[in-house]
């Protein structure tokens, strides 16, 4: 089973700043399982006339912190995660990769159970859906926002990352263009909790070495 990287000039990058680390995400846990792409024209959709934004809370083992989604510009990844956040998919999970100075990854169920330990970050929905290429300067991987994990084009099912720094480098218009990772949010609160899971000391695999649970996800309209 392969994992998800962010491939190509991150390793680079890493190299040339004496670090490493790569963030994991597979979309699929069967790799003969047919492609297919979520798209629901309802979920996570806003009127901006009414000014409210769609909010994903985080309730972990380290703390809260909340991201605005931008459901406006990316609705097929905002609408896959709302979807996934209301069956409480992501209940249980654990950020499975932490690489301080970079970023914090989750999303695997396979990380809700402790004897998979060694497939973290192979875990998926059990489909993929479509990568969302939107220029914009708030879809930028700067610090604080939310982007997809995956293994490569139309590869994203449930893994993500949260920078800690700005990684801009992993934009989907920068060159050379080998990484994709499709920004789709943006922490709005509680950025000293997600510094302070980046920091937490970590073993093999870049998983920390005490667990960082997610304990809930719920998606609010403010």
């Amino acid at each position: 089973m392969k994992q998800i990287f962010i491939i190509g000039l991150l390793l680079i990058v890493m190299l040339v700043a004496g670090c490493s680390g790569t963030v994991d995400s597979t979309g699929t846990e069967d790799e003969d399982l047919q492609m297919s792409v979520y798209v629901d024209g309802e979920v996570g959709t806003q009127d901006n006339g009414d000014e409210t934004m769609t909010v994903a809370k985080f309730e972990t083992s380290m703390g809260t912190f909340e991201l605005e989604l931008f459901t406006e510009s990316m609705p097929i990844t905002t609408g896959n995660f709302i979807k996934l956040a209301n069956e409480k998919y992501f209940d249980g999970t654990r950020f499975h990769r932490v690489i301080a100075s970079f970023m914090i990854q989750g999303g695997d169920p396979q990380s809700a159970d402790t004897s998979k330990r060694s497939r973290w970050g192979t875990g998926g929905p059990g489909y993929s859906i479509k990568d969302e290429h939107v220029a914009g300067a708030e879809l930028t991987n700067a610090r604080g926002t939310i982007s997809m994990a995956n293994s490569g084009p139309q590869s994203g099912g449930s893994q993500f990352f949260i920078n800690v720094v700005d990684n801009t480098f992993l934009d989907w218009d920068k060159q050379p263009s080998s990484s994709k990772h499709p920004v789709f949010g943006k922490v709005v609160s509680g950025m000293d909790v997600v510094d302070a899971i980046s920091t937490t000391p970590v073993g093999r695999g870049d998983q920390p070495v005490e667990d960082v649970i997610v304990n809930s996800v719920v998606i609010e309209e403010r």
